[in-house]
């Protein structure tokens, strides 16, 4: 999922946002290479088109949260981490030791410099968000989970940024994630039951629900999110899902009043963990009213990172959510 297009909490209120990388870009996904960690050294080229180069295979490994859950959940134990909340507040990384890792970021933007250069990460991983649905990169804009380019170019001096790119399908960034995963010396688990929970959201979606996921804050209204321009619920469209294109023009959102929202009507609603919530929700007579709401097919939108083992999780969790659902709209 991606933020809100509003204040820096709100716009990387999710996992990404419209933020990018400061050094040349390449605008297609996948377009770097697999690091190699023989005797002659260690090099990757990421999403947004840097190569890093070490003498050998990094193995401190620091960044953002959800870049680094993957890595997690493939064996790579992070020496420090930076986000949106803190990692206790992170269902990405439920059930982890946490001690191992520096926090030196719980707040989006807000990186604690001087505790990061302690932790001496070989590598920093994050994630880079297009600006239009294209997939377009913004160089003049930071990578995701840094204020502005001042802060990023400081976290840089600390050691190499690894940006892998948040565009197109999961599916392409679940499988880019593990290349890296690879580069890293790691040996990525989980991919029969992504496999398998795919299999099971396609049969989910036979009955042809539609659904709408939305981030809502009481001042603001309801945010649509666009389908085609989040990775996740793309590749939920891929396996039968339909979400209906709420209009506008606006990149990933369409805004919509209390008012209004009435006017989009669908199967099931998903509501983002990180905006208001069911029940808080359902205190709003207009959303009330909504066809989803009134048959109780309000459920979470999940934000899991992108890796087999999360995805297998979410996808399962959503698969469960819409078979018990039925078409009401």
């Amino acid at each position: 999922m991606s933020p809100l297009p509003t204040a820096p909490s709100r716009r990387a209120f999710l996992t990404g946002g419209l933020a990018l990388t400061a050094a040349g870009f390449l605008a297609a996904c996948g377009a770097g290479t697999q690091g190699s960690g023989g005797g002659g050294g260690w090099s990757f080229t990421d999403d947004v088109g840097t190569k890093v180069d070490l003498d050998a295979r990094p193995a401190r490994i620091a960044g953002l949260n959800d870049a680094i859950a993957s890595l997690w959940n493939y064996g790579i134990t992070p020496v420090a981490s930076f986000g949106y909340t803190a990692l206790e507040d992170d269902v990405n990384v439920k059930g982890r030791d946490l001690a191992p890792v520096k926090q030196v970021g719980r707040t989006y933007g807000e990186i604690d410099i001087e505790a990061l250069a302690a932790a001496k990460p070989d590598v920093i991983v994050t994630h880079a968000y297009p600006v239009d649905s294209a997939g377009k990169l913004d160089p003049a804009k930071p990578l995701y989970g840094f204020k502005d380019i001042t802060q990023q170019q400081a976290v840089a001096e600390i050691a190499p940024i690894i940006a892998l790119k948040m565009a197109g399908s999961a599916t392409n960034v679940v499988d880019r994630t593990a290349e890296l995963a690879r580069a890293l010396g790691a040996e990525p688990t989980g991919r029969q039951d992504y496999e398998t929970a795919r299999t099971r959201l396609r049969a989910a979606a036979v009955q042809g629900l539609t659904v709408m996921a939305i981030a809502a804050y009481p001042g603001d209204g309801v945010y649509i999110a666009k389908a085609p321009d989040d990775p996740a619920l793309r590749s939920y469209t891929e396996l039968g899902l339909t979400y209906p294109d709420p209009g506008g023009s606006t990149y990933y959102w369409e805004q919509v009043s209390w008012e209004n929202i009435g006017r989009h009507s669908t199967d099931v609603v998903l509501y983002s963990l990180r905006a208001m919530d069911k029940a808080t929700l359902l205190q709003q007579p207009t959303f009330a009213r909504l066809p989803a709401a009134v048959a109780g097919q309000v459920y979470p939108w999940e934000f899991s990172s992108m890796d087999y083992v999360a995805q297998a999780r979410t996808l399962n969790n959503l698969a469960a959510n819409l078979e018990s659902a039925r078409k009401v709209a």
